[in-house]
């Protein structure tokens, strides 16, 4: 008997362990009004939403603090400006940025207004700064546009001007000099209620829909070299209005529309260009939602459903949590800098395979792992070499120069 006992427990201890990672769990709904098409950020591990259209059609500019801690939502000082809709954010340097949108639900409303005005947000004040107006969209302002930060900077990507009419424009915003630069256009064409996500130094951007259908692809910005490089499509189903969010180093896409709603979650490895389905969203299907992530876990949520607009928020626990920093000591490479042969140290038993990328995350070498390779059919520059496991998770991982 002791032992069904022992028995019994052990594997309810698996169960439980196995049913936490890869999970969607219930939060605290939204405290503000229900609603959709909000933004959201983050600053040292709070959630901040805010804007958007409740279920009385209102188009708003309050915002809110969530405490993944306490599970709380506190408001804040609203954003100054108009009220608005469809605008982007992302944060730098513990600091959110808001921008853009437009302020009433209907845009063939008359007097409906395409925004271009720009805001950054100091949580230690609780205030609101305004900043550069957004120069893109040809001085009118965008909306559908998508938004994302990697180091210093931020970016804003595509968007719509008003009907049908669309831009295919990136441009970049330096807080330390408060300015705005164009870069390489988005090579997928014209775009709107596209989705972004961000790992390292290079956003990917794409889905969304243009004049004739709802898209999949996905392009890699690298911020190193100011170029696109296209990556693997999305494998589930064409989509706008996706929400998107980074853990470690993978990139995650769910929910959104192809015409009806969708409940679906995508787990992207930048590191062989791969997808895979992860666990369906813990709410119903819904478009227009926002996501934030706080200490490795992702917080989705808000949105419009088959039923209406939302409140609910949901907590995502990812399978793993692959973080750079934490694969720099697993694999040790020499010389560094090298020229034709690079020798391989490590402690580990569990990587099988090695990887060599480049940082825009194209692959220039794959074998099985061996203390010595040789570098000679590779192009000189900057690479990642990738220590994987048996499932093809990068274990260990250093930054190497082929000279």
């Amino acid at each position: 008997m002791k032992h069904l006992i022992f028995l019994f427990l052990l594997i309810s201890h698996s169960l439980i362990y196995a049913q936490a990672n890869n999970t969607w769990t219930k939060k605290s709904d939204f405290t503000g009004l229900k609603r959709e098409r909000a933004v959201s950020f983050t600053i040292n591990n709070f959630g901040y939403l805010g804007t958007g259209v409740d279920t009385a059609e209102i188009v708003h500019n309050d915002f809110w603090k969530y405490d993944p801690t306490l599970d709380t939502w506190t408001q804040i000082a609203d954003l100054p400006g108009s009220v608005r809709r469809n605008a982007i954010a992302f944060s730098i340097n513990d600091k959110g940025y808001v921008g853009t949108g437009i302020d009433l639900v209907q845009a063939s409303t008359p007097g409906a207004m395409t925004l271009n005005d720009f805001w950054e947000y100091d949580p230690t004040t609780n205030s609101w700064d305004q900043k550069a107006n957004y120069p893109g969209g040809f001085g009118f302002g965008v909306y559908f546009a998508t938004g994302f930060s990697i180091g210093s900077k931020g970016y804003v990507c595509c968007g719509k001007l008003g009907p049908n009419n669309y831009i295919d424009q990136l441009w970049e915003y330096k807080p330390s000099t408060d300015q705005w630069a164009q870069l390489p256009d988005f090579p997928g064409g014209v775009r709107y209620q596209l989705s972004s996500f961000v790992i390292g130094y290079n956003a990917y951007v794409g889905l969304g829909t243009d004049q004739d259908a709802y898209r999949k692809d996905i392009w890699a910005f690298s911020a190193a070299t100011n170029q696109w490089t296209q990556c693997t499509d999305l494998p589930g189903s064409q989509r706008s209005a996706a929400s998107t969010f980074t853990i470690g180093q993978r990139g995650y896409v769910c929910l959104g529309t192809n015409g009806g709603l969708l409940d679906d979650l995508w787990e992207y490895n930048p590191f062989n260009d791969s997808w895979s389905s992860k666990a369906t969203y813990g709410g119903t299907p819904r478009k227009g939602a926002c996501a934030f992530t706080a200490n490795g876990r992702a917080y989705v949520g808000t949105g419009k459903g088959y039923s209406g607009k939302k409140a609910s928020i949901h907590e995502y626990n990812p399978s793993q949590i692959i973080n750079t920093k934490e694969l720099d000591h697993n694999i040790t490479c020499y010389p560094n800098p090298t020229k034709e042969n690079i020798y391989l140290k490590t402690n580990s038993t569990k990587i099988k395979k090695i990887e060599i990328i480049s940082l825009k995350g194209l692959k220039f070498h794959e074998e099985a792992y061996n203390s010595k390779i040789n570098l000679q059919q590779i192009p000189s520059g900057t690479y990642l070499l990738n220590g994987l496991d048996g499932n093809n998770n990068i274990i260990g991982q250093q930054k190497i120069i082929i000279q």
